[in-house]
């Protein structure tokens, strides 16, 4: 009887293969780490822009607001203007119930460096205010890069 030698060629062709599904596993891991990342910090993004805009127009709160402004921001609001935002807000009293806010969520890249657009349509017993902020979440929380807001014409 023969014996059928395998010959090496065999054996690493089969190792190979091992290599190749383990690289693609990374691979797929990975991907699917970065689309999950994507999707909670966008989810983030958008709770942090209705956080800030109720803690800044409805509650009024001054802290809040200057704990979170980045560092442009605050040199562009010192705290006179920001003491003056509060103060204009916390005049025109409580806007109704639910506040309605465009939101828009971009990418520098395709899965980092986020940057969030929002606008926030207050309707007060006065008139009609639209208040604009940008955040963004450079390394280790959301800051707010600009907020600015206007008084509507009364229709």
């Amino acid at each position: 009887m023969k014996k059928i030698k395998l010959s090496s060629r065999s054996k690493l062709s089969g190792e190979g293969l091992i290599v190749v599904v383990i690289v693609l596993a990374l691979i797929g891991a990975g991907l699917w780490y970065l689309y999950s990342n994507k999707a909670t910090t966008d989810r983030e993004a958008r709770e942090f822009a209705r956080d800030a805009i109720k803690r800044i127009t409805v509650d009024h709160d001054l802290k809040y607001f200057s704990d979170h402004l980045g560092p442009q921001a605050k040199l562009d609001n010192p705290p006179s203007q920001q003491q003056f935002l509060i103060q204009r807000f916390t005049q025109l009293g409580v806007p109704t119930q639910p506040i309605q806010i465009e939101e828009s969520i971009t990418w520098e890249s395709y899965f980092f460096e986020p940057k969030g657009y929002f606008t926030a349509h207050l309707n007060y017993p006065a008139q009609p205010v639209m208040l604009q902020m940008a955040t963004s979440h450079p390394v280790s929380r959301w800051q707010i890069d600009n907020l600015s807001f206007a008084a509507q014409p009364t229709r």
